[in-house]
């Protein structure tokens, strides 16, 4: 065998025992790099339902928000009706008041109307043209504004228009408690036409 042949044969054998030893170690690191992703995949999904989790959280939030200002809106516009009514039945009283200021059995309302018991010509006879069967403040009027203005803050959600119904009820009992008694029979006639456009609304009784 030459020098080449030897050298050749010596290099061999260092490859050979190279590979052999350094093996282990390089299958070593492999191993590491693997548990390295693995480790990091672990974690980007633990990160990943962390996420989901903080979407839902979120978006329980934000229902709860909407659902809170639904109420508020809706406890506004009944808050709407109930000043409405109250201011209504007012004005509609002393109205009536004016109109019947020779009437001993209307003193009240005259008082209410104008804090004394003189009424000029000209404003008697505008207010009883104002509380007549086509007045501004007679009872069909009178009716049919408020019962417009309940449609329109609750459409035609008959759930809604009973709570208006409730909020008309309250208007009218602090008109009377603001009066000091109870309502002249205008309003108490309007009452009632405003309780049947309700059941008419509602489907409680036959349009």
């Amino acid at each position: 065998m030459g020098v080449n042949g030897v050298t050749e044969v010596t290099n061999n054998i260092a490859t050979t025992y190279t590979s052999t030893v350094n093996s282990p170690v390089e299958d070593k690191k492999k191993d590491k790099e693997v548990e390295v992703k693995k480790e990091a995949a672990a974690v980007y999904e633990k990160s990943e339902e962390n996420s989901s989790t903080s979407k839902v959280s979120s978006k329980e939030t934000d229902r709860t928000k909407i659902i809170q200002q639904l109420k508020a809106d809706d406890a506004l516009r009944q808050q709407q009706l109930l000043d409405i009514v109250h201011k209504m039945m007012g004005k509609q009283a002393k109205t009536y008041g004016i109109a019947n200021s020779e009437n001993d059995e209307d003193s009240i309302w005259k008082f209410l109307a104008k804090g004394d018991f003189t009424v000029d010509a000209a404003t008697k006879a505008q207010a009883q043209e104002d509380i007549s069967e086509n007045g501004y403040w007679g009872v069909k009027q009178t009716s049919e504004r408020i019962l417009d203005f309940a449609k329109a803050l609750a459409g035609d959600d008959p759930e809604k228009l009973e709570k208006m119904r409730s909020a008309f009820e309250k208007g009218y009992k602090q008109a009377e408690k603001t009066w000091g008694g109870e309502l002249p029979d205008i309003s108490k006639q309007t009452f009632d036409a405003v309780m049947k456009g309700f059941d008419e609304l509602t489907g409680k009784v036959e349009t």
